[in-house]
C-alpha cells in the first residue's frame, strides 16, 4: 500500500479545532433558534434534551470508545509497517460495531416510552426518542470510520465529517421545526417541535456516513493494497476483537460515565424541584440548566477535545517506537496550550454571563447565577480531556474510569442533596446545586487523572508558566474586558458592545501571553502560524 500522507501533530489539531469552531458556531445558530423560538423556550429545551441525553447515553455504549480504539490499534499498526494488519483491525471493528448500533437502535426505539414516562418523568419526550433512534446504527459506523482515519494520523477526514453533520443538522432543524410550525400552528406543539429538531440530527448523522464511507471507497480505490508485500503474520479475528474490547471498553465506560453525568440532572433535577415548584417550573427550570447553559459551556470544551483526539494516535505511536522524549513533549505542551484556552473561558464567561444570556437569548434570557457556576468547570474539565487523552494514548485507559466514576458519585449525592433545597432558603439549592455538583465532579476526576499521570510520564510542570501567569493574563482580560464593554454598553447597542469587548479583551489576553512570556521558544517554533512566518518546524 503506498504510505498514508500524515499530518503533523499540531496540523491535525489545527484541523480539528477549525472545525470545532465552525461545528459550535452551527449549533449554537440552531440553539439560539430553538430557545427564542415562540412555543418552544426553556419548556422545549427540557423536551429536547432529557430525550437526547438518553440517546446519547446509549450512544455512548453503542460507539463513543471505538474512534479512539480504533486508530489506538491503526496507528501502532502503520508505526511498524503492518498496513494490511491496520486493514484488518478496520474490517472487523466495521463488522462488530454495525452489529451492536443496530441493537443499540433497536433497544432504544422500543423501549422510548418507558423511559420517556418512567425515568424521565416527561412524556413528551417519547416522539423525541422513537425518532431519535436509528441515529444510534449511523453514528457507530461513523466512529469506525473516523477511528481509522485517525489512526493514519489525519484529521481531515473527521473535522470534514463533523462540520457536514453539524451544518445538516442546523439547516434541518430550521426547516423541519419551521414546516412543523407553518403547518399546525405554535400552540400545543412544543413536543412535536422537539421531536422534529431531533430528527434532523437522525438525517444528519446519515449523511455523514455517507460521506465518510465515499472517502473510504475513494482511498480505497487510489491505494491498492499488495498483500504479498506484507511480511507481518495475520492475526486472527478472535483476536483483534479482543484487542479491540480491551481498549474500547476502557474509553466505552469512561465515556458512559460522562453521559451518566448529564442523565444524573436529568432524571434527578426535575423530580427535585418539584418538591419546592410546580412541573411546569422545574422543566423550564431544567431546560434553562441542559439547554442554554450547558451549550455556552460546552463551546469552548470542542476545542481543546482536539488535543485529546490528536494525542491518543500520536502518543500510541510515539510509545511503539520507544520515543518517551516526543511524548513527554507532547504532554506538557498540550497541557500549556489546554490551561490557556480554558483559563480564559472560564473567566470570560464567568464577567460577561449577563450580556451574553441577554443577546443571544432576548426571549428567555434568565440564568445568569446559574451560568457562572456552571462556566467555572470549564478550566477542569479541559484539563481533565488532555490529561484522560494522554492516558488513552498510553495504555492507561482504565485510569480516567477511575477518576470519573469518583467524581460522579460525589456528583450524585450532591444532587440528591442540594437540589430539593429551595434556592431561597441556600444559595446552591435548586439547579444551582446541580451546576455546583458538576464543578465538583470534574475537580475530583481532574485532581486524580493528572496525578496518575504525573507519576507515569515526567511533565514539565513549573506553577509560575502553567498556572500564576496564565491567571494574571485572564483576570487582566476580564477586568479590562468588561471595562470596556461598561463604557461602550452606554453609547452603542448591546449586541455591538458585548462583540467589540470580547474582541478587545482576546487582544488583550494574547498580547500578555507574549509579554509574560509564557512560551519558550522552542513552543513558539510549535504553534502553527509562528513556524510558518520563521519557516521552522519542531512539531
Amino acid at each position: 500500500m503506498t504510505r498514508e500522507k500524515k499530518q503533523s501533530f499540531m496540523q491535525g489539531i489545527m484541523t480539528l479545532m477549525f472545525s470545532q469552531v465552525l461545528i459550535k458556531i452551527s449549533g449554537l445558530v440552531y440553539k439560539l433558534y430553538l430557545t427564542n423560538k415562540n412555543g418552544f423556550g426553556d419548556a422545549g429545551n427540557a423536551i429536547y434534551n432529557s430525550g437526547f441525553q438518553i440517546y446519547a447515553l446509549l450512544l455512548t455504549i453503542a460507539s463513543i470508545g471505538v474512534p479512539n480504539a480504533v486508530a489506538k490499534l491503526i496507528s501502532e499498526k502503520l508505526s511498524i509497517g503492518d498496513n494490511r494488519g491496520a486493514q484488518k483491525v478496520f474490517k472487523v471493528s466495521f463488522a462488530v460495531f454495525s452489529l451492536v448500533g443496530f441493537v443499540g437502535s433497536v433497544i432504544l426505539f422500543l423501549a422510548s416510552e418507558f423511559l420517556a414516562n418512567e425515568w424521565l418523568q416527561i412524556p413528551e419526550a417519547k416522539l423525541t426518542l422513537m425518532i431519535l433512534a436509528p441515529s444510534i446504527f449511523f453514528v457507530s459506523l461513523i466512529s469506525v470510520f473516523r477511528g481509522y482515519f485517525n489512526g493514519y494520523e489525519n484529521m481531515r477526514p473527521m473535522a470534514q465529517s463533523q462540520i457536514i453533520e453539524q451544518l445538516t443538522k442546523t439547516i434541518c432543524t430550521v426547516i423541519i421545526v419551521e414546516y412543523i410550525c407553518l403547518s399546525m400552528g405554535y400552540q400545543g406543539i412544543t413536543g412535536i417541535m422537539a421531536a422534529g429538531a431531533n430528527l434532523a440530527t437522525t438525517i444528519a448523522t446519515f449523511i455523514s456516513c455517507v460521506y465518510l464511507f465515499f472517502l473510504y471507497s475513494e482511498k480505497m480505490k487510489n491505494n491498492k493494497v499488495h498483500v504479498a508485500d506484507c511480511y507481518y503474520k495475520s492475526e486472527r479475528v478472535i483476536k483483534i476483537l479482543k484487542k479491540i474490547i480491551i481498549i474500547a471498553m476502557p474509553l466505552t465506560i469512561s465515556a458512559i460515565l460522562g453521559s451518566l453525568n448529564k442523565n444524573i440532572d436529568s432524571f434527578t433535577v426535575v423530580r427535585a424541584l418539584k418538591t419546592f415548584m410546580t412541573e411546569e417550573q422545574a422543566k423550564i427550570q431544567y431546560g434553562m440548566l441542559s439547554g442554554k447553559i450547558d451549550t455556552l459551556v460546552t463551546f469552548p470544551l470542542s476545542f481543546n477535545m482536539a488535543f485529546a483526539t490528536a494525542l491518543v494516535p500520536a502518543i500510541s505511536a510515539a510509545k511503539a517506537r520507544g520515543d518517551k522524549e516526543r511524548i513527554e513533549k507532547r504532554i506538557s505542551f498540550s497541557l500549556l496550550v489546554t490551561i490557556l484556552i480554558g483559563l480564559p473561558c472560564t473567566i470570560g464567561m464567568m464577567t460577561f454571563a449577563k450580556p451574553i444570556l441577554e443577546v443571544l437569548f432576548p426571549n428567555a434570557s434568565s440564568g445568569e447565577y446559574i451560568y457562572r457556576i456552571s462556566s467555572a468547570s470549564i478550566i477542569f474539565i479541559t484539563i481533565e480531556q488532555t490529561v484522560n487523552g494522554a492516558l488513552q494514548g498510553l495504555g492507561k485507559a482504565s485510569v480516567p474510569v477511575m477518576a470519573l466514576s469518583s467524581g460522579i458519585f460525589v456528583k450524585l449525592l450532591l444532587n440528591l442533596t442540594l437540589v430539593k433545597i429551595n434556592p431561597n432558603i441556600f444559595m446552591f439549592g435548586g439547579v444551582a446545586g446541580a451546576a455546583l455538583a458538576t464543578v465538583i465532579c470534574h475537580i475530583i476526576s481532574m485532581t486524580i487523572s493528572f496525578t496518575i499521570l504525573k507519576k507515569t510520564v515526567k511533565i514539565k510542570f513549573n506553577i509560575l508558566k502553567f498556572i500564576i501567569k496564565p491567571i494574571i493574563a485572564s483576570i487582566l482580560m476580564g477586568i479590562l474586558g468588561l471595562y470596556i464593554y461598561n463604557q461602550l454598553r452606554s453609547i452603542i447597542m448591546q449586541i455591538i458592545a458585548i462583540i467589540l469587548s470580547i474582541i478587545v479583551a482576546v487582544a488583550i489576553y494574547v498580547i500578555a501571553l507574549f509579554v509574560l512570556k509564557i512560551f519558550d521558544k522552542e513552543e513558539l517554533y510549535m504553534l502553527p502560524f509562528y513556524s510558518k512566518l520563521t519557516k521552522k518546524h519542531n512539531f
